[in-house]
């Protein structure tokens, strides 16, 4: 093998152990940040677990109380809460680090789309797990311990009642992302706004059956869900027409 070919080689490998290395710094400072959040959440650990367990001990009645049936459960719970809560707290600086390592390889255009997105997501993200903690947890908490049997005494464990409320955070912050979720398949090409504007019927049908599935089984709280849903929906639309006017029109033309 010629010399030619060894130095090509080792061009070729240059920008791969750059990337990664470039990697492995933008993981240590997310590692970083979120043991930055994690030591005051940490130490507010029981403050934040009584107020995450708020909704249900309001719907309990007075004498009733959480339990802890893990004899590492009241240490473990509210740990683990701490550390989910920084990982959630630092999400903006870990979306910050995943911008800087990916926006050398977007063109000019991508850039200006890039950040208002990541900004957006992680309001929508945050928005999702408010709405379903002020809103849909009194709700379903109610439900649920006024349909108990008589002779049963409501007294949930900690740390089963922290794993269903992560579901539920997850879930309707996975929801709240619809806007962003949408803009991003018209901007790739994938359908136009007037086909979304035609799936209109279907999308009030798939809202109320999300609702159905993640509420109690009464409309209250189904239509508590399935309205936001569809409004996210239209917004989705509404931002890509904005904000994507050429690419929704080209879309839009082809049909």
């Amino acid at each position: 093998m010629s010399d030619n070919d060894d130095e090509s080689r080792v061009l070729k490998q240059e920008p791969l152990i750059n990337h990664l290395l470039e990697l492995r710094t933008r993981l240590l400072k997310i590692l970083i940040g979120i043991v930055v959040v994690f030591v005051p959440c940490a130490y507010f650990a029981r403050d934040l677990f009584t107020y995450l367990s708020g909704p249900l001990l309001a719907a309990m009645p007075a004498n009733n109380n959480l339990i802890a049936t893990g004899v590492a459960s009241p240490f473990l719970a509210p740990f683990k809460l701490a550390m989910l809560a920084a990982v959630a707290l630092s999400l903006p600086w870990t979306l910050y680090q995943i911008w800087m390592f990916t926006a050398p390889a977007l063109y000019k255009q991508e850039r200006k789309l890039i950040v208002p997105l990541l900004a957006s997501s992680t309001l929508l993200f945050f928005a999702g797990m408010a709405f379903a903690y002020y809103v849909i947890f009194p709700i379903i908490f109610r439900f649920f311990v006024s349909v108990a049997p008589n002779g049963v005494q409501v007294m949930t464990d900690i740390s089963a009642y922290l794993d269903f409320v992560l579901k539920l955070f997850m879930a309707f912050g996975a929801a709240f992302e619809m806007p962003v979720a949408i803009f991003l398949i018209v901007w790739t090409g994938f359908v136009s706004t007037r086909q979304l504007g035609q799936y209109r019927p279907y999308v009030i049908i798939a809202a109320f059956a999300v609702g159905m599935l993640l509420t109690p089984p009464d409309i209250i709280s189904q239509t508590c869900l399935a309205v936001p849903l569809y409004l996210l929906y239209e917004l989705g639309i509404l931002a890509a027409r904005v904000f994507l006017p050429d690419r929704a029109a080209d879309n839009d033309d082809d049909q």
